[in-house]
C-alpha cells in the first residue's frame, strides 16, 4: 500500500512539473516574436537618430542662409542710405561695413555705452573697496537698549 501511495505522489508530482515547466518555458514562437519586436525597435530608433540629424544639419544650413541674407540685405540698405540721404544722415543711419552690425564694440561706440565695471574705484588707497567685507558697516558699539 505504501508503495502504491509513492506511485502516485510521484505521478502527480510529474504532472504538476511538466504544467509548471511548460507555463515557465516560453514557446518558440513567442521569443521569435520579441526578438522581431527587439529589432523593429532597433530600427525606428536608427530612423528617429536620421531623422533628427538630418534635422539639425538642414536647421544649421538655412541660419547660416538666413544670416548671409541679412548681411545682403542689409549691405543694400548701407550702400542705398549713402547713394540717397546726405552723408551725415547716412553715417548715423548705416555704417557703410557690412560687418559693422555684428561687431559689438562698434555698437557700444556709437550708443556711448560702457559696460558696468565689477569693481568701483577708490578715491583714497587707504578706503576700503564696495567689495569689502567692512563696506558700509558702522563699527560702533551696541548701546544697551539694542540687546
Amino acid at each position: 500500500m505504501i508503495w502504491l501511495v509513492a506511485v502516485g505522489c510521484l505521478a502527480v508530482g510529474v504532472v504538476i512539473g511538466v504544467v509548471l515547466a511548460s507555463r515557465m518555458n516560453a514557446s518558440p514562437s513567442r521569443v521569435q516574436e520579441l526578438e522581431n519586436q527587439i529589432r523593429s525597435l532597433k530600427e525606428s530608433h536608427g530612423e528617429y537618430r536620421d531623422n533628427v540629424s538630418d534635422h539639425f544639419s538642414m536647421t544649421a544650413e538655412l541660419v547660416q542662409h538666413m544670416t548671409q541674407s541679412y548681411q545682403e540685405v542689409y549691405q543694400h540698405l548701407a550702400t542705398g542710405a549713402q547713394d540717397l540721404c546726405p552723408l551725415e544722415v547716412a553715417s548715423k543711419l548705416l555704417p557703410t561695413d557690412s560687418d559693422a552690425v555684428f561687431d559689438a564694440t562698434t555698437e557700444e561706440k556709437a550708443s556711448g555705452l560702457i559696460p558696468p565695471k565689477d569693481y568701483a574705484t577708490k578715491q583714497d588707497p587707504e578706503q576700503k573697496g564696495a567689495l569689502s567685507e567692512g563696506f558700509g558697516l558702522d563699527k560702533s558699539k551696541p548701546t544697551p537698549d539694542e540687546d
